[in-house]
C-alpha cells in the first residue's frame, strides 16, 4: 500500500494541532506542515475552502477538522488489529489501561460491605481510592465514563507536581487509578442511580444492584450541557471555534460570538477582542467564581449581553447567523461570522444525590473542612464541591483529605492519622 499523502494546517500555539501531529508521528505517518500562523498563504488557502479553525488535515485530498482518531483510522488504512498493537507498545498505557482497570459489576460486589465507595474515578475518586487502600480500607470506584471526565480528555499536563514530561490527562489519570488498584482498590464501571444514606451501611444502587458501604466519597465531575447547540456539530471548524489561540487570527476585523458564563470565555473574549471588529458576549447564567468583568466591559468592540442563549447556529457553508433567547425570552436572529463556545462542565453531576446530602442552588455538595458533608461518614470534593478554582492537583488533594476523614470514621478513631511513608 503507498503511503498516503497528508497535509495538517496547523497554528501556533494551538493544541488540537499538536494531537494531530502526535498522532501522525506515532504511527510512522510523514506529514506537510502548513502554519497558518506564520504563512499567510496557507491562511488564505484555509479561508478560501470556508475553513476557520485549525488543525485540518488532508489525506489524499479528503479533509478531517479538529482530532479525530476513528477518522484518521480510517483514512490512513489502520486496522483495529494495528492500533491495538501500537497502543500496547506505548510504554505508559501498556501496563494499565481502563480495560485493564476497570471491571464489570459481578455477584461478589454486590454481596461485599466495602469500607470506602468512590462515586466518580477522577482525579479526586482516584487520588483518595489511593489513601484509602493504602489505609487498609477496603475501597471501590464507580465510575460510569472513565474517559470522559475533565481530566481524561485534557491533551496535555504540563504542570502537575512531580511529573516533569508532558502526558495527556488520560495518561496521568490511568497512572493515579492503577496506583490505587496496586494498593487493593477495585474499580467498576457502572452508572450510579441512586443513594440512600439514611444508615450506617450506605446504599449505592446500579442497575446491576446495590453497593453497600460504611463510608462514601462523592468525587463525581462537572456536567455538560445536556446536548450540543442546534448547529453545532455540522459548523465545527467552519465558524464554530473552541479555542481562541488556534482561531483567533481567521476573525481579523470580522464579528464574532462568545458563548461562557466561567473565566474561560471571559479570558477567551479578551484574546479575541484583539483581533475582532465586534466580539458579542453572551453570558447563559451567571457568571462562575471570581470573574473580573472590567475589562471587557471598558472595552470599546466588546457587547455584554447578559442571561442571553444561544439556541441555533445558521449558515450554508460556514457559520453566518444565531438564533439567540434573550434575556426578556424573545427570539432574535444575529449576523455573526463566527461563535466560540465554552459551555463544558458548567454543573457539577450530582443530580442522583437528589436530598440525600445538602447542595447549594447550583448542585454543589456543602462540605467543611475536611470535606464531611451533613451526613456522618459521607463525603466530596474535586468538581462536586465549590472549589476557588477547578485544577487537577486541587481535586487529588480533596480526594486524599475525603480518604484520611472515612478512615477516622471507619476505625472510629479521635482525630485524623496522617500517612507520612
Amino acid at each position: 500500500m503507498s503511503k498516503p499523502e497528508v497535509i495538517v494546517y496547523s497554528s501556533t500555539g494551538c493544541p488540537y494541532c499538536e494531537k494531530v501531529k502526535t498522532f501522525l508521528k506515532d504511527h510512522g505517518f510523514e506529514y506537510e506542515e502548513r502554519n497558518a500562523s506564520i504563512h499567510k498563504e496557507y491562511f488564505d488557502q484555509l479561508k478560501e475552502r470556508k475553513i476557520y479553525g485549525t488543525p485540518a488535515t488532508l489525506i489524499n485530498g479528503k479533509l478531517v477538522l479538529g482530532f479525530q482518531e476513528k477518522k484518521f483510522n480510517k483514512l490512513l488504512g489502520l486496522s483495529e488489529d494495528q492500533v491495538s498493537a501500537e497502543n500496547l507498545s506505548k510504554p505508559e498505557i501498556s501496563e494499565a489501561t481502563e480495560e485493564s482497570i476497570f471491571q464489570s459489576v459481578n455477584q461478589k460486589v454486590l454481596e461485599d460491605v466495602y469500607d470506602f465507595v468512590t462515586i466518580g474515578g477522577g482525579p479526586a475518586g482516584a487520588s483518595a481510592a489511593v489513601y484509602a487502600a493504602r489505609g487498609k480500607l477496603k475501597t471501590l470506584v464507580i465510575d460510569k465514563a472513565p474517559k470522559a471526565g475533565t481530566l481524561a480528555i485534557t491533551h496535555k499536563i504540563a504542570n502537575y507536581p512531580g511529573v516533569r514530561e508532558e502526558v495527556t490527562g488520560l495518561e496521568l489519570l490511568t497512572r493515579m487509578q492503577a496506583q490505587a488498584k496496586d494498593f487493593g482498590a477495585e474499580f467498576v464501571r457502572s452508572t450510579v442511580l441512586s443513594v440512600d444514606f439514611s444508615e450506617d451501611i450506605k446504599k449505592i444502587e446500579l442497575a446491576e444492584g446495590t453497593i453497600k458501604a460504611k463510608s462514601v466519597f462523592i468525587g463525581v465531575g462537572a456536567k455538560a450541557p445536556s446536548g450540543k447547540i442546534k448547529g453545532e456539530e455540522e459548523f465545527t471548524g467552519r465558524g464554530v471555534s473552541y479555542c481562541s489561540t488556534c482561531d483567533a487570527a481567521f476573525y481579523q476585523d470580522r464579528v464574532v460570538a462568545v458563548v461562557g458564563d466561567n473565566d474561560e470565555a471571559i479570558h477567551e473574549a479578551e484574546t479575541l477582542a484583539k483581533y475582532c471588529k465586534t466580539v458579542k458576549l453572551l453570558i447563559p447564567t451567571e457568571l462562575k467564581g471570581d470573574v473580573d468583568l472590567s475589562l471587557l466591559e471598558n472595552n470599546a468592540n466588546v457587547d455584554i449581553y447578559k442571561r442571553h442563549r444561544v439556541r441555533e447556529i445558521i449558515g450554508t457553508d460556514s457559520v453566518e447567523q444565531i438564533v439567540v433567547l434573550t434575556d426578556k425570552k424573545e427570539e432574535q436572529v444575529w449576523d455573526v461570522d463566527g461563535i466560540f463556545l465554552y459551555l463544558g462542565g458548567m454543573m457539577p453531576g450530582t443530580d442522583f444525590l437528589k436530598g440525600a446530602v445538602l447542595r447549594d442552588e447550583e448542585g454543589y455538595v456543602i462540605v467543611d473542612e475536611y470535606l464531611r458533608t451533613n451526613v456522618d461518614g459521607v463525603f466530596a470534593g474535586g468538581d462536586a464541591r465549590r472549589t476557588p478554582i477547578k485544577q487537577a492537583v486541587i481535586s487529588a488533594a480533596d480526594g486524599a483529605i475525603a480518604a484520611l476523614s472515612a478512615e477516622q470514621h471507619v476505625n472510629k478513631r479521635t482525630k485524623l492519622r496522617p500517612q507520612y511513608s
